[in-house]
């Protein structure tokens, strides 16, 4: 079986990476999902290396066997977040030599591409907030505003680690006197079966308790702060002023403020809908950009990046349905 006329989509986010060999008429002809994506620690070159496996896993999924040469890979990466990354990443993967021709942007892309219809100019702003946060919008004419989004450096608060760190020091200072009481210093050593602050402040020190199970505090964040906890409802209530602050300022950057455009939401965090920071949000944006529409995208970004592997090839409508069907 050829790939010559075939799309290869890659999202790969900090946690999770999935990748689509899709065809001309939008049928997904093979998928496969890996681990998080993280060149920041890896390096550019063994990040896109371990791109290579789930690629062969998906062709092998659709039936190929041999080398993998597609027409076109669109790449949506975590951590491309300046130019001079992605022009790293998209050589790193030209030098593979998986597809004829290469595309690499921030995943948070792939999210604004999801949540777009798939007629008419393409226009809105895309808030991710997963593991971190970022914002990228799209006018029309191809305008693009984004961040650079690679933390505090770059003027960021919030996603699900950081709603995690600042749960931690809340609860800690809670604790040992320093700062206000808080449910937080009760629930999160509980979560995993310690007896206090103390222990879990040695056990995640110690890695007795491993660094990346902090994102298991999120949800709990959220289920304190339900509960009527002061502290933990201002952490929320902060997350949804940045994620406003991000999508705003971007309509703002794009002329967009006064037109009826989407204000796609997603990535773990705001996927959830936890009534508290939806809520918010949707009141923020209602007050500070009336016209956008909130728009909350389940759906695996990876097809975003399928989506834009469409735009490409300007598939007709049927390919585009067929292949939000298959992600639906």
């Amino acid at each position: 079986m050829g790939l010559s006329d075939t799309a290869l989509a890659i999202d790969a986010g900090n946690s999770k990476t999935d990748v689509a060999l899709v065809a001309a008429d939008g049928t997904v002809l093979g998928a496969a999902r890996g681990g998080g994506f993280q060149p920041q620690r890896t390096g550019a070159g063994q990040a896109v290396a371990s791109l290579g496996p789930l690629l062969a896993e998906a062709a092998a999924r659709a039936g190929h066997t041999g080398p993998v040469r597609v027409g076109h890979v669109q790449a949506c990466l975590a951590n491309a977040d300046l130019p001079v990354e992605e022009e790293r990443l998209t050589a790193e993967i030209e030098a593979h030599g998986w597809g004829r021709t290469v595309t690499v942007a921030n995943d948070t892309f792939a999210l604004l591409r999801a949540g777009l219809p798939d007629e008419g100019e393409p226009a809105g702003v895309a808030v991710v907030c997963g593991a971190g946060i970022n914002c990228a919008g799209l006018a029309p004419g191809g305008r693009t505003a984004r961040f650079p989004a690679i933390g505090r450096l770059s003027g960021d608060w919030g996603g699900g680690g950081h709603l995690a760190s600042e749960a931690l020091w809340w609860a800690a200072r809670a604790d040992d006197g320093r700062g206000v009481p808080t449910e937080l210093a009760h629930a999160l050593p509980a979560h995993f079966g310690l007896p206090g602050m103390p222990a879990l402040i040695e056990a995640l020190h110690l890695g007795t308790v491993d660094e990346d199970r902090q994102y298991e505090i999120t949800p709990l964040l959220f289920a304190v702060a339900a509960a009527g906890d002061a502290v933990a409802g201002a952490l929320v209530a902060r997350q949804a002023e940045e994620v406003v602050a991000m999508a705003s300022v971007a309509l703002a950057r794009l002329d967009l403020l006064e037109s009826p455009v989407p204000v796609v939401l997603g990535g773990g965090v705001l996927a959830a809908r936890h009534p508290l920071l939806h809520d918010r949000v949707v009141e923020l944006l209602s007050e500070r950009a009336p016209k956008a529409v909130p728009v909350v995208v389940t759906a695996r970004p990876v097809l975003g990046a399928a989506l834009l592997g469409l735009d490409r090839t300007s598939a007709p409508a049927p390919a585009y349905a067929r292949l939000r069907s298959h992600f639906a």
